[in-house]
């Protein structure tokens, strides 16, 4: 490259000349016209403006002219860059409009296709019991409460008059989360739920517990180590067993429908006393199948009665462990099984079908209103 002291020197410079820059000038607009992509017109945009580009280079020998030709110079140079630069805009501005359209042509969705061709899902009948019975009780003025499924031992067997010693503790065929010394494990019963409720609301108190619990059962057509309960307590001053079965008459009637007569047998629980075991009136042959010369009924093997789930008085020594005096206030409580309440609402004969994730065992529930 010349220096600028030296003599002007034609050759030296040959790129500045006018035909010589209009040439390179033509080359970069025929290219940019020749790209169909948007990377091949990033190419060309390196090739033509780029640093190491012919118009670049050549603007760098400006300042090798006598100052006399420098301006006619930078202006055929500074134009045929502008010129590039403006066709480089305006066919970026191009194939981004075609790249746009093609895009949306080639990726439309076709809203005519057939809409079924993905197999269509259901919420689980298990979900959507437990919410009616939430409702259930929500519409009588009780609130819906949950715990955590990892429990000390104290709210699964301690508060709930379940000593160490105590044979009912032994019955729970509990899951320990750690060594028995740990003292916590997987909630037996939704009942921690219910002591919890008692430590840390005011009373008066009316709360359904539903929700998952855990026991060390087999899996088989009744029975399954994690299944889901739903447990209610009420807490209150001068409440009885009148009380207790008109809830229960009530929440029967609205589950299995209107008429629905219940019973009660003798039973004992540690948390209740007194405790009963809570029969109801088969809803599908509405006891008559006992009658002589009746047809059979599957459903409740001719007995007229099904078991549902226990009841009682609470007990007050599970008062005084969540802080209530029980000369003051009585409560009472219930519990029983979701599996066991869709079996009975829905005819279902094997437990394990509610598990096993197979879409055809929910779709034929559907989504519950």
């Amino acid at each position: 490259m010349s220096a600028p002291n030296k003599p002007y020197d034609p050759v030296a410079v040959a790129a500045l000349g006018a035909d010589e820059v209009a040439r390179m000038q033509a080359d970069a607009l025929a290219a940019i016209a020749a790209a169909t992509t948007l990377d091949a017109l990033r190419e060309v945009k390196v090739a033509h403006s780029g640093d190491r580009s012919p118009l670049a280079l050549a603007n760098r020998e400006i300042k090798a002219l006598p100052p006399a030709a420098r301006a006619d110079a930078g202006r055929r140079v500074g134009a045929a860059r502008a010129a590039v630069a403006e066709a480089l805009s305006v066919r970026g501005h191009e194939l981004e409009a075609d790249r746009d359209a093609r895009v949306l042509l080639e990726e439309a969705v076709d809203v005519a296709l057939p809409w079924d061709r993905a197999p269509r899902g259901a919420r689980h009948p298990l979900t959507t019991i437990q919410e009616r019975i939430g409702e259930v009780f929500v519409a009588m003025g009780w609130e819906v409460a949950e715990g955590p499924e990892v429990e000390p031992e104290w709210y699964n067997f301690d508060a709930l008059n379940m000593g160490p010693d105590h044979p009912a503790r032994s019955m729970m065929d509990t899951f320990f989360v750690a060594p028995p010394g740990s003292g916590r494990v997987l909630r037996t019963h939704t009942s921690p739920v219910q002591v919890r409720a008692m430590l840390h609301r005011e009373l008066p108190l009316y709360v359904v517990c539903p929700g998952r619990v855990f026991r060390t059962d087999e899996l088989d057509a009744t029975h399954s180590p994690v299944f889901h309960q739903v447990e209610g307590l009420a807490v209150d001053e001068r409440l009885s067993m009148a009380d207790l079965k008109g809830t229960l008459d009530h929440f029967a009637s609205t589950m299995f429908g209107e008429g629905l007569r219940t019973r009660w047998r003798p039973s004992y629980f540690p948390f209740t006393e007194p405790s009963a075991e809570l029969d109801i009136q088969c809803f599908v042959c509405r006891g008559e199948s006992v009658v002589p010369g009746a047809p059979p009924c599957r459903t409740c093997a001719s007995e007229g009665w099904i078991e549902w789930g226990g009841c009682g008085m609470v007990n007050p020594r599970v008062l005084v462990a969540c802080g209530i005096d029980p000369e003051r206030y009585r409560g009472f409580a219930f519990g029983m099984g979701l599996e066991r309440a869709l079996m009975f609402r829905h005819n279902v004969a094997d437990m394990r079908d509610m598990f096993e994730g197979d879409v055809r065992f929910t779709l034929a529930f559907g989504t519950e209103i």
